[in-house]
């Protein structure tokens, strides 16, 4: 379980990002974050993986105090936290399969990494994440020769190498064109329900939040505005968390 106790977050150039957060987060949901860009999304995200440490407040994963994790401690956090971006994060000029198998980091010293040195099991499961989702006989191409919905697969499929309990996506089918971004959401959908794995994802597409997710999260300014299930996000509450009421391109299109 993943807990927010009166959580800030405040920048050094003193802008406030989170403002008094309390949140639990449990184990196997699939959790979809709105809200205006700048309303706090990628900050409340990135704060579970340490990325952006809290300023105020506490934060727990699993019963540990996160903003108390250094270290070889916070290696071993980070890597049971696959993080997945709309960018997709991947060496271009790298096969797919050595994209992936950098989800295996991690687990070893920094020498290994360097030269290459991952152990046969290690191999093993970079290829049957590759397999898991459908582009195993990509396995040997050059990242940047796939399509844009093939890398944000490679990038699933790294991320499931680390075998985390938790993924977080910011925004991950952003630079997806529509038929894509329903492939790329139905992958999430599987991992959930087949991998028993949490997955917190900030959507800037409504329809797609209130379509794949069990739960829905609204921040505005740095507060939680709402959260609750997919039927308990009205149009009133909608208004609440965008500042105005949506139009039908609002929804679809992203806002």
């Amino acid at each position: 379980m993943i807990k927010f106790v009166n959580v800030d977050k405040v920048y050094p150039n003193g802008l406030q990002a989170l403002k008094n957060v309390n949140l639990e987060i449990y184990d196997g949901e699939f959790v979809a974050i709105i809200g205006l860009s700048g309303a706090g999304k990628s900050t409340l995200l990135r704060t579970i993986n340490k990325i952006h440490p809290i300023t105020a407040g506490q934060l727990f994963i699993d019963g540990k105090d996160v903003s108390k994790i250094q270290g070889q401690d916070l290696r071993v956090l980070r890597r049971g936290i696959g993080m997945i971006f709309q960018s997709f994060n991947l060496v271009k000029r790298m096969s797919v399969f050595k994209n992936v198998l950098a989800g295996r980091v991690a687990y070893h010293s920094t020498f290994k990494t360097i030269f290459g040195l991952f152990p046969v099991k290690d191999k093993t499961i970079a290829l049957e994440a590759l397999d898991k989702m459908g582009i195993l006989e990509k396995a040997y191409v050059r990242a940047d020769q796939l399509s844009g919905g093939q890398q944000q697969r490679v990038a699933l499929a790294r991320a499931l190498a680390q075998e985390p309990s938790v993924i977080l996506a910011d925004e991950p089918v952003a630079s997806l064109d529509p038929i894509t971004t329903l492939q790329v959401m139905d992958d999430f959908a599987r991992i959930n329900k087949e991998f028993k794995i949490t997955i917190i994802a900030n959507m800037h597409h409504v329809d797609l939040a209130m379509r794949y997710s069990t739960r829905i999260i609204g921040i505005k300014d740095g507060l939680i505005v709402y959260d609750g299930d997919v039927k308990g996000v009205t149009e009133e509450k909608l208004v609440e968390i965008y500042g105005r009421s949506l139009t039908k391109e609002d929804v679809l299109e992203g806002v």
